[in-house]
């Protein structure tokens, strides 16, 4: 295979027209992300995969060969929209731009199958059928239109909430010269090859997703390098499933190395519904799962990160290096990170808080009173800041809140019922974590990083702000207010945008940890329900009970 390498600068727009907010899954040789129809103003998902040889090596044949693809994927989605609405995600548009190869399709409000195998480790066996059934039909349609997907991976299926799943890639095979372009270890044996496929690779690729569903690992594991994974793929014997129950015949049925030998639809399609039929009641309620859309409204009103560095996003195959340098057009990875709408500033911090003061901290931690926040009533906002109830503290909460322990080392007590929704990283020098709960319009985004400058309050000023300002219906609240928080040099901000026509408040907290470490808190909630008590009293609870964690 050819290793290939594309170059995404976030504050250019791919096929000048869709800006790119953050990575929704990657893959061996395919990235794909959250992104922004800036003409059209809605959001969007686009998918990467770099085309051999990159940008050098795309001469008037490479040009002719990627029209004769993007038409083809453009094809493939009128077709298939037409046979299986609503089962697989329309194609908008498909670019060839400087060596790469962009699809872009509608939103989806679900979640990528191997991102929630990734949080959740198995599935049970029945649920794994009811999954599989749903992507038997969608092939069924496509293979009686003669369309054979050929990418069919974890990555390229999303799991939503209401409703069936959703498939997206069709028209990817062969769009590059590499045998297997996204995932190898779900490669049938005749790609490995780098035969001609059909539809017995797409059920081979069914197997491998039921195989991973329920035993929590891809029956071929990837390897070092994509040739060897699909050397893998073609030589070694299955392993056997050992958590697949019923499913098992099945699963080591699709996964015949011979393509002739493989199960047939019909007869996967009775022994995955026979399994829904004798055992329905182990069907267990799909986890609250994040919401693309509000991830989207999370990244795309959340300004750019206090430290405007890069993140390099790698994958296996491709290469693709994302230079965040100009941030402030795309809000997109952790710095400050966090959502859009909030509530207000407290007017005081525990003086209780176990973090130690970094060089150029306000001296008033060490004399242990807390130090009271500058409030600022906003003109349009005449309701006063009220007091924070004195029985709320970090060690003893309200009915309805619980402590969360992050890996990451920091801690905050969170609603009963809400999780993570989003994690972004830019390898060790910074991370976002978005936390919420399905149906609940509220988020709190906690951010981390290690290029943060030496003044809180300019880094809303000069690195957050003028990216705020592009937003539909940006109004900042007041004045960026310097403050200390847990003894920290601190600053809050707070601002109204409008998110898919709806008007919501945030609420910013960036503080210094020193060593140019910082972090910031982010409260989101609609601006209609800025002064309801249950949203005080939650900002009052977030704030006191943080903890950034010890190192």
């Amino acid at each position: 295979m050819t290793m290939v390498k594309a170059h995404v600068f976030t504050h250019e727009l791919v096929a000048g027209r869709y800006r790119l907010l953050d990575v929704v899954s990657r893959e061996t040789n395919r990235v794909c992300w959250y992104g922004e129809d800036v003409e059209a103003q809605r959001p969007c998902l686009l998918t990467q995969i770099g085309f051999p040889g990159g940008a050098g090596d795309v001469g008037a044949a490479g040009e002719e060969d990627a029209r004769r693809t993007t038409g083809r994927i453009l094809r493939m989605s009128e077709t298939l929209a037409r046979v299986c609405p609503g089962r697989v995600v329309p194609v908008v548009d498909a670019v060839e731009e400087a060596g790469t190869l962009w699809t872009v399709t509608e939103w989806v409000d679900g979640t990528p199958l191997g991102e929630l195998l990734a949080q959740q480790g198995t599935f049970n066996y029945v649920r794994a059928a009811r999954i599989g059934l749903e992507l038997l039909d969608v092939l069924e349609a496509a293979h009686g239109e003669g369309i054979t997907h050929g990418e069919l991976s974890p990555g390229q299926v999303y799991v939503r909430d209401r409703g069936p799943v959703m498939i997206t890639g069709f028209g990817l095979a062969g769009a590059t010269l590499a045998p297997r372009v996204t995932a190898p270890s779900y490669a049938s044996p005749e790609q490995a090859r780098d035969e001609r496929i059909g539809p017995a690779a797409d059920l081979w690729a069914l197997g491998a997703i039921l195989y991973t569903m329920v035993e929590g690992r891809p029956p071929f594991r990837e390897r070092d390098r994509p040739e060897a994974t699909l050397k893998g793929v073609d030589r070694l014997p299955l392993r056997t499933p050992l958590r697949a129950g019923p499913l098992a015949q099945a699963v080591q049925g699709l996964l015949r190395k011979d393509s002739r030998e493989r199960l047939s639809r019909p007869l996967v399609r009775e022994t995955l519904t026979r399994v829904l039929t004798e055992d329905p009641d182990m069907v267990l309620p799909t986890a609250p799962t994040p919401r693309l859309r509000r991830a989207y409204a999370t990244v795309r009103h959340a300004g750019p990160e206090w430290s405007g560095r890069t993140m390099a996003a790698g994958t296996g195959l491709a290469v693709v290096t994302v230079a965040v340098a100009v941030l402030a057009a795309t809000g997109q990875l952790p710095g400050t990170g966090g959502s859009a709408a909030g509530a207000r500033p407290r007017p005081s911090v525990p003086a209780s808080a176990s973090a130690t003061a970094p060089d150029g901290a306000d001296g008033d931690r060490a004399s242990g009173a807390p130090t009271p926040t500058p409030t600022s009533t906003p003109t349009h906002t005449p309701t006063p800041t009220p007091t924070p109830s004195s029985s709320v503290s970090a060690t003893a909460l309200p009915s309805g809140y619980h402590v969360y322990d992050a890996p990451e080392g920091f801690s905050v007590a969170l609603l009963d019922g809400w999780e993570r929704l989003t994690t972004s990283r830019a390898s060790d020098l910074a991370y976002r974590v978005t936390f919420g709960a399905e149906d609940d319009p509220r988020t709190l985004a906690v951010t981390y990083s290690e290029r943060v400058g030496p003044d809180p309050v300019a880094v809303w000023r000069d690195d957050v702000e003028p990216g705020l300002e592009q937003d539909a219906g940006f109004q900042r609240i007041g004045e960026i207010r310097a403050t200390t928080y847990q003894g920290f040099r601190a600053a809050d901000m707070e601002w109204l945008v409008d998110v898919d026509g709806t008007r919501v408040r945030t609420f910013g907290r960036g503080f210094l940890l020193g060593g140019h470490r910082g972090f910031s808190l982010r409260w989101t909630t609609p601006a209609a329900d800025w002064d309801k008590a249950a949203n005080e009293q939650a900002l009052d609870i977030f704030l006191r009970t943080f903890r950034p964690g010890s190192d």
